[in-house]
C-alpha cells in the first residue's frame, strides 16, 4: 500500500510549511495529509479586508511536522466546502468560524450555533474586523437550542446547570435517563465567551503573554509558554536550550499541583474525603513552591517572549517527599474497594473513540493513543516517555494522573540537576518587534504538552510588532465532546466521577 504524500509548501516557521489553496483544492490535500498521519491541531479564520482568509495547521510528531493549507474566500459571501466527513474536529471548527466569521460550510451535518447562543444577534460576526460595538443582547426566543428528545415509556430529562451548586464555571448537561440509566447526555457550553482571541489584537507582540497567562487560569505556564513559543517562531527569536529547559521545568511543575489535586478529587467523588484532605495538603506545598520559584503560585510571570526567569529552584528532596507522600495516597484509595469498584469499567471512552474525536492529553493516553507533544512537537529534547493504558475507563484515566506525577518529578530532578543560570534574555526581542526585518506579516506556531494535553497557539505579527490575529487550542475543545459519549450505558450518579476524570476547561473551550 502506497501511502498518500503530504503537499508540499513553502517554509513558514519552525519545522512549518504553508500552501496557499483554491477553496476547491481543500479536501482532497486535507484527506492526504490524514492518510498520511497527521492530525488537525488548528482552524484559524482571519479577515483579510477584501477577503477572509483561512488556515488549516496539519501536525504530525516524531518528528515534528506542521503543515499549514491556506484557502482565501470573498468577504461578501465566503463559503467553503465541509471537511465534516473527513474529521470530526474540523466539524466544530466549521462551526466556530460560521458563528464568529460567518464563513459558511457547505454540506455541514450539523450546521446550527456552537458559540452564539440564541440571544447573541444574528448577522453579528465578532471576529469580523468591521463588526463594530456589541449590539444588544436579547433572548428572542427564536434559534433556542434544538435539544434532541429522547421519548419512550419512563424516559425523563435531569437538566444540570448552567448554573451549579458549587463554585464552578457555567456549563449546561441535559440527561435523559430510564430510571438511574443514562440513554443520551448532552453537554452546552460556551457561557463564558470572553473574546479572548480578539483581545489579542493590537498588543505588542511581546507584551501579550499576560492574557495567555489567563486564558485558563489552572494551565498559566503553559498557555504562556505556547503564547511565547508561536511569537518567538514568528520574529525569528531563538532561546537556547537551557532557557527551554527552565520553561519545561515550569510546565512539569504545573502538571505536578494538577494532578495532585484530581487525584484527590476523584476518590472524594465517590464518598473518600480522606484522600482528597491529604490530596489538597500535598497541593498546597506545591502551589508554595510555585511561589518560591516564580514569585507566583500559578506560576505566572516565568515565561516571556525572548525571556525566562525564575527567582529559585525547587529542592529535589523535598519533592521525592511530596512523591512518596502522595504515592501513599494513591495506594490507600486503591485498596479500597468501593473506590476500585466505581472506578473500574466506569465511563469507557475506546481508543477509536478517543482518536475519531482526536483527543489529547491524559483523556487519550488513558484509551491507549500516545500523544504527548513532549515527544511529538519538543520545544527541546526531554526524557519523556508517555504513560498509557488501553481501558479507557475511570480507573485508566486516575492511575496515568498518578504515573504522569511520578514521571513529572523525574523530570523535573533532572531539570534541576542540567540548570544553569536562573534567567535568560534574548537582547534582540524588542528590538525585532519595533523594527522588523520584513514589510509582511509573519505567523509563527507554538505547541506545547500542558497539563491536560497538547495546547496550540498560532499568532500572526503586524510589520509594526503588533498582533493582528492570535489562534488558541485548549486541549478540552478536543476532549469535552467525549465527556458525554463516555457516559453510554452509565447511571446518573456516576457523572461527577466521570467528569472528574476528565476535568475539563469551561474557560479554556469558551475563551
Amino acid at each position: 500500500m502506497t501511502v498518500p504524500q503530504p503537499p508540499i509548501g513553502a517554509p513558514a516557521g519552525l519545522h512549518r510549511t504553508s500552501r496557499t489553496l483554491l477553496p476547491e483544492e481543500l479536501a482532497g490535500q486535507a484527506a492526504s495529509l490524514l492518510e498520511a498521519g497527521f492530525r488537525l491541531g488548528l482552524v484559524a479564520a482571519h479577515d483579510d479586508g477584501a477577503t477572509l482568509r483561512v488556515v488549516y495547521l496539519f501536525l504530525a510528531g516524531d518528528p515534528d511536522r506542521r503543515v499549514e493549507l491556506q484557502v482565501r474566500l470573498p468577504a461578501d459571501n465566503p463559503r467553503i466546502a465541509s471537511l465534516a466527513p473527513l474529521s470530526f474536529a474540523a466539524s466544530r471548527f466549521e462551526r466556530e468560524m460560521h458563528d464568529l466569521y460567518g464563513i459558511v460550510p457547505v454540506n455541514h451535518p450539523l450546521p446550527r450555533r456552537m458559540v452564539r447562543h440564541a440571544h447573541w444577534p444574528a448577522g453579528w460576526y465578532p471576529m469580523r474586523s468591521g463588526a463594530g460595538d456589541v449590539p444588544p443582547f436579547r433572548d428572542t426566543g427564536a434559534d433556542a437550542y434544538p435539544f434532541i428528545a429522547v421519548e419512550g415509556d419512563g424516559v425523563y430529562e435531569i437538566p444540570v446547570g448552567p448554573v451549579h451548586a458549587g463554585i464552578i464555571e457555567p456549563g449546561h448537561f441535559r440527561f435523559s435517563v430510564v430510571g438511574e440509566s443514562v440513554l443520551k447526555l448532552k453537554a452546552r457550553l460556551w457561557f463564558t465567551h470572553r473574546g479572548i482571541e480578539k483581545l489579542f489584537e493590537g498588543f505588542a507582540a511581546t507584551e501579550a503573554v499576560h492574557l495567555a497567562e489567563r486564558i485558563s487560569g489552572d494551565t498559566s505556564a503553559a498557555h504562556a509558554l505556547a503564547h511565547t513559543l508561536a511569537v518567538e517562531d514568528a520574529l525569528g527569536i531563538t532561546m537556547p536550550a537551557a532557557a527551554q529547559q527552565l520553561r519545561a521545568l515550569l510546565v512539569e511543575l504545573e502538571r505536578l499541583y494538577n494532578h495532585a489535586a484530581d487525584l484527590g478529587a476523584l476518590p472524594n467523588d465517590v464518598g473518600f474525603s480522606l484522600a482528597n484532605a491529604h490530596a489538597l495538603r500535598i497541593r498546597e506545598q506545591l502551589l508554595r513552591i510555585n511561589l518560591a520559584t516564580t514569585g507566583h503560585r500559578l506560576l505566572r510571570g516565568g515565561i516571556r517572549p525572548g525571556a525566562v526567569e525564575l527567582l529559585s529552584l525547587p529542592d529535589p528532596a523535598e519533592l521525592d517527599r511530596i512523591a512518596a507522600d502522595l504515592a501513599e495516597v494513591v495506594e490507600l484509595s486503591l485498596a479500597n474497594s468501593v473506590i476500585r469498584d466505581r472506578f473500574t469499567g466506569t465511563a469507557v471512552l475506546t481508543r477509536t473513540q478517543a482518536y475519531d474525536l482526536g483527543c489529547l492529553g491524559y483523556v487519550a493516553r488513558a484509551s491507549g493513543l500516545a500523544t504527548d507533544a513532549r515527544t511529538d512537537h519538543p520545544a527541546t529534547p526531554l526524557a519523556v516517555t508517555p504513560a498509557t493504558a488501553t481501558d479507557g475507563d475511570v480507573l485508566a484515566r486516575f492511575t496515568i494522573r498518578r504515573d504522569e506525577f511520578a514521571s513529572s518529578v523525574r523530570l523535573v530532578k533532572q531539570l534541576i540537576a542540567a540548570a544553569g543560570p536562573l534567567s535568560y534574555r534574548a537582547e534582540p526581542a524588542e528590538r525585532s518587534a519595533a523594527e522588523p526585518t520584513s514589510a509582511a506579516v509573519r505567523s509563527g506556531v507554538g505547541i506545547v504538552e500542558g497539563w491536560r494535553g497538547t495546547i496550540v497557539h498560532r499568532v500572526e505579527v503586524a510589520p509594526d510588532g503588533l498582533l493582528t490575529r492570535a489562534k488558541v487550542v485548549d486541549p478540552s475543545w478536543f476532549n469535552w465532546p467525549a465527556v458525554p459519549l463516555s457516559m453510554a450505558d452509565t447511571i446518573v450518579p456516576d457523572f461527577p466521577v466521570t467528569n472528574k476524570s476528565f476535568n475539563l476547561s469551561y474557560a479554556g473551550n469558551d475563551l
